[in-house]
């Protein structure tokens, strides 16, 4: 199958979604902000010495790219387009972290896992069609901290709209004094 890269926007002005026809993350999802945190991802390496360019996001088909508004979105798209076909013949979609990164463990905390399955069924399947997705870092009591990745991370309406409906959907559905902040 030949590699087809698909651009399409994001809520985020500063971040587009590149779709391609074959798998970039086969298990899982990464983000990555600087170059020393790819390990062995070449392109993942290669997309954040763009100038400007301040995340990369890989999940299943989709790479979501993050700038920090300097650049003009027409060049941009050039250039990561040209590094994702040059690059791509080598790149293992089954790629693992760093051994040096901390794995994240796996979710144990019973509350973590009830929240996430709502989050499962609502909301997050919308975030990543958005190319973004969320993190939970911790419960307590009532409070939840998330990590918005991808184009989420830096989207304007993320911070207010989408953490508002996150909050709703978490109180009607799983604790009603809930309060969601970002990590």
């Amino acid at each position: 199958m030949e590699l087809r890269i698909l651009v399409q926007e994001t809520p985020n002005p500063k971040a587009k979604k590149f779709l391609l026809t074959k798998p970039v993350k086969r298990e899982g999802k990464i983000t990555y902000h600087k170059q020393e945190e790819c390990y062995n991802n070449i392109l993942a390496h290669d997309l954040l010495g763009i100038a400007h360019v301040t995340a990369v996001h890989f999940f299943e088909n989709v790479i979501t790219i993050t700038q920090d508004g300097a650049a003009n979105w027409d060049d941009l798209e050039w250039l990561a387009k040209a590094i994702i076909e040059t690059r791509f013949p080598i790149h293992d979609p089954d790629f693992k972290e760093a051994p040096d990164k901390k794995e994240k463990p796996k979710i144990s905390d019973p509350e973590l896992l009830k929240i996430e399955e709502v989050l499962d069924r609502t909301i997050r399947s919308g975030l990543q069609m958005d190319g973004g997705d969320l993190e939970l870092v911790a419960v307590d009591g009532n409070l939840l901290k998330v990590r918005y990745l991808g184009a989420c991370g830096t989207c304007p309406s993320s911070t207010m709209g989408t953490l508002e409906a996150i909050k709703m959907i978490l109180r009607n559905e799983y604790n009603p004094e809930l309060e969601v902040v970002i990590a």
